[in-house]
């Protein structure tokens, strides 16, 4: 979809959850479909567009329905039950993957390949595939639940450069202060600190009297006395571990070092980094190991942590500060390169929810078949055994949720510039044939998406087949409202 945004700046995008976004909508039953979405967005990275579209179909299913005299409350009811059995559908047709310490790469691959190449063109789909991958298992940490914050996703402009790759360490976007120091050293004890290396002046307005400029100047002596004799303990650390060896020391500080504190610091050989970012101070220590120190006092050589390569990169006017070769890394950098704005914002929405889909994946210890699959086996099921359970009006709700599943493969088919009808009848044939198939996009045949490793995320199916149909009864049930209120005001 291409949108024109306030300012009159162009946004082209295939990503349904920045449409949605960006989208100003008027109407209230839409807006309350794009939150839905939006929802979607957020918890599963994926399936915002299928969301729509679900929601869309059921209420399109539904109108016919209404017009034929059917009573709203009806449908609500079918798709109350359609839903749970959908849902139960899905328990048995999912594929387990087992995770275990060591998980199946290949499968993660296909699930973070079928939701990349939904938003970004193919080569670069594949290309971001292991990398998303890799971060995620990176990352992992067996007892813990991932949290995808551990990985960084750090972009530079670059004119022509599109490339994107996983740094299993960190990216600082600033470089060090000071002119003596070495731009890039090789085995690395790493400080992480966050302790004030700079002479302060008194808090404003604090007053103090002075019988002669000569206690002034004691004072001003003693204050900075303090910051040296900090700095002098750093640096008393870093001889004692690297003495007599070709080891480095690196401080990575969050508050500020002054000049002379930095003086010093380069005549000791340390490379110093001041003024980090807090998260990147959790990260250092999850990446190097080590833990982030508060006060110079009682600093032992369990706090550092270790990096086999850390090194200054300039690119234009900014400077980053790579740590890298770390030992056992549980945060790492998705560096993304772009020729601007737009094509980075579009790539790192992509990476977003390709992590996502891996993190999904590993927690779900599932996937679905995709390709419209799902939606096919789904449908026959609810039309062949479940409708029939039902009493009453309320099978024309089965009947309509069941068709509005269609959405998924129809829309596929028409994607791929196919006639949706066709393609819908040869897939119903072959799950007739009790063949599970879905639809290769390029050709509108059936294909196994087993074969072709289309896989979708679990809990992204579950998600869309259970707030569909809730969106869309509420939706069915407010008309009434509406229309009670509009009787009550004709004249009589």
């Amino acid at each position: 979809g291409g949108l024109v945004g306030g300012a009159g700046d162009i946004k082209l995008t295939k990503d349904g959850n920045t449409l949605l976004k960006e989208m100003q909508i008027q109407n209230p039953t839409a807006i309350m479909i794009a939150r839905t979405a939006v929802a979607q967005d957020d918890t599963s990275g994926d399936g915002t567009t299928s969301t729509v579209l679900f929601i869309g179909e059921l209420m399109k299913m539904s109108e016919r329905c209404i017009e034929e005299g059917t009573h709203p409350r009806f449908l609500v009811d079918g798709f109350e039950v359609a839903k749970k059995a959908t849902l139960e559908f899905l328990e048995t047709f999912k594929t387990p993957v087992v995770i275990g310490d060591q998980p199946d790469r290949e499968i993660l691959k296909m699930v973070a390949r079928t939701t990349l190449r939904t938003k970004l063109y193919e080569g670069l789909a594949d290309q971001l595939t292991d990398i998303v991958v890799n971060a995620v298992l990176c990352i992992r940490q067996s007892d813990q639940p991932i949290d995808l914050f551990m990985v960084e996703i750090m972009h530079m402009r670059h004119k022509f450069d599109v490339d994107t790759r996983l740094i299993e360490g960190l990216v600082l976007d600033h470089g060090s202060r000071h002119p003596d120091m070495k731009r890039r050293a090789e085995n690395c004890y790493i400080l992480t600190a966050n302790v004030s290396l700079e002479y302060e002046k008194s808090e404003i307005n604090a007053g103090f009297f002075y019988s002669n400029a000569e206690q002034r100047e004691k004072m001003v002596t003693a204050e900075r006395r303090q910051v040296d004799e900090r700095v002098q303990k750093i640096i008393e650390l870093k001889n004692k571990v690297c003495a007599g060896t070709d080891k480095n020391f690196v401080v990575i500080n969050q508050k500020g070092i002054d000049p002379p504190s930095l003086d010093l610091l380069a005549r000791a050989g340390i490379i110093a980094l001041r003024r980090a970012k807090r998260r990147n101070m959790e990260r250092l220590v999850l990446a190097c190991g080590g833990e982030a120190i508060n006060s110079v006092e009682g600093m032992t050589e369990d706090c550092l942590g270790w990096a086999g390569l850390v090194y200054e990169h300039v690119l234009g006017e900014e400077k980053y500060t790579f740590v890298e070769n770390v030992k056992n890394p549980h945060s790492c950098t998705i560096l993304i390169k772009g020729p601007n704005d737009h094509t980075i914002a579009q790539i790192k929405d992509a990476v977003r929810d390709g992590l996502r889909s891996v993190k999904n994946t590993v927690e779900d210890e599932a996937v679905v078949l995709g390709a419209g699959a799902f939606e096919m086996a789904a449908r026959k099921h609810l039309i062949d055994n479940v409708k029939k359970t039902v009493k009453g009006r309320a099978q024309l709700g089965v009947g309509a949720f069941a068709d509005a599943l269609l959405v998924i493969p129809k829309t596929l088919a028409e994607n791929s510039g196919l006639d949706t009808q066709d393609v819908i009848v040869s897939l119903e044939n072959e799950h007739d044939r009790g063949l599970v198939v879905g639809l290769n996009h390029n050709t509108g045949e059936p294909v196994d998406p087993e074969m072709e490793g289309i896989y979708d995320n679990y809990s992204v199916k579950r998600q869309i087949v259970n707030s569909g149909p809730i969106i869309a009864s509420q939706l069915l049930l407010v008309d009434e409202v509406i229309r009670a209120g509009r009787n009550m005001r004709k004249p009589t």
